[in-house]
């Protein structure tokens, strides 16, 4: 005979999971540190953040969040964001059905000669990277896309003299017709 528990114990979820978070506020001073502490004093870390007014009339602006967390934490993150008085919405896009669109910017400068030189342009045109500036020692590429043809890229750039990387993290849109 098995033995049963008269309680309902739910199974919690200890795998972590990447998602990303669209926060529409009022574009106004303190709203962008308000939510950054909400993350920072409870301990949950931010893989990406990326800020900008959205909608001129309205003063809106858009936050979007990457973070890794437990399916619990997610929903605890989701629920004190919608509680904050500056916040109208709060989405996960990874959530939907279909995958959200997402891409990133990042300006790469890498220093070279020779040959270095001729391989950093022939791999940059395979990635669809654009050169921004260049001098007789160095370029720098401009290139967008998915975080992991970001990271390709910047790999692929080390051997051959990558001196420096800015990134703009992660934006991101829900596809279809809804607004997000």
């Amino acid at each position: 005979m098995q033995q049963g528990s008269a309680y309902f114990i739910e199974e919690v979820s200890t795998v972590e999971e990447t998602h990303t978070l669209s926060v529409l506020v009022d574009n106004e001073p303190g709203v962008l540190a308000r939510v950054i502490g909400l993350f920072s004093g409870r301990g949950y870390n931010i893989d990406s953040l990326t800020v900008s007014e959205t909608s001129h009339e309205e003063h809106i602006s858009r936050i979007t969040i990457v973070t890794t967390a437990t399916p619990q934490v997610l929903q605890q993150i989701r629920s004190q964001l919608g509680r904050l008085v500056p916040v109208h919405e709060v989405a996960d896009l990874s959530t939907f059905e279909n995958p959200p669109l997402e891409r990133e910017l990042a300006l790469i400068k890498v220093a070279g000669k020779g040959d270095k030189r001729v391989e950093a342009l022939r791999l940059a045109d395979a990635f669809r990277a654009t050169v921004i500036d260049a001098t007789a020692e160095h370029f720098v590429f401009e290139i967008t896309g998915r975080k992991h043809k970001i990271e390709q890229f910047i790999t692929i750039m080390q051997p051959l003299g990558l001196v420096e990387v800015c990134r703009t993290g992660v934006v991101a849109l829900r596809r279809g017709q809804e607004k997000t």
